[in-house]
């Protein structure tokens, strides 16, 4: 090989070689971290909704709210036109009724901030685990007690690969629960 070749290559393909495998590596990495926010998140929302009142006190079933559960990998945040199903009746002085009602009557849809994320290339349905019987406390505690909605589990990798590997460990309300899949393309597609 001719020298002048050679310190090309050495000079200048090989630094920029380097260069691209290393930032294709960092921006991987970053990008590819889980949305995990913690145990103990607790973001503030638009309305001030307890559930410890709806599904507690009222026992008012998640699937009412949250209609995809069963059907679809998504439960679904509900619609402003949800809550109107009882709030157009039901104590509409209060405060965050008439924010609620505000939202309905100019068509704006609310939005949320998000507790309970995986992360987007990251496949989870609803309907396949509430379909084989796991409660939603399960994986987002006991609502039933929340005023504010707060992370109780974590949404990492390992804490679905344990539940998956030792399902009777983390199910016990299951009796003939198996194991769910551990290989990578269950969930990494």
């Amino acid at each position: 090989m001719n020298k002048s070749v050679l310190d090309y290559i050495l000079r200048v393909r090989l630094p920029i070689t380097i260069f691209i495998i290393i930032a294709s590596f960092t921006l991987t990495y970053f990008a590819s971290r889980g949305v995990d926010r913690g145990i103990g998140y607790s973001p503030i929302q638009p309305i001030n909704f307890s559930h410890k009142l709806h599904a507690g006190e009222m026992r008012i079933d998640c699937e009412y709210c949250h209609t995809g559960v069963e059907k679809s990998r998504n439960a679904m945040v509900p619609a402003v036109s949800t809550c109107m199903n009882c709030h157009s009746i039901a104590r509409k002085d209060q405060p965050e009724i008439k924010k609620l009602r505000n939202y309905y009557f100019k068509d704006i849809a609310l939005l949320w901030v998000r507790v309970h994320k995986v992360p987007d290339f990251v496949y989870f349905n609803h309907s396949v685990h509430v379909n084989s019987g796991i409660k939603c406390e399960s994986c987002h505690g006991d609502v039933r007690q929340m005023d504010r909605i707060t992370q109780v589990h974590s949404f990492e990798m390992s804490a679905c690969l344990d539940c998956h590997r030792h399902p009777r460990q983390h199910l016990p309300y299951l009796k003939n629960v198996k194991h769910g899949p551990d290989n990578c393309f269950a969930c990494h597609r």
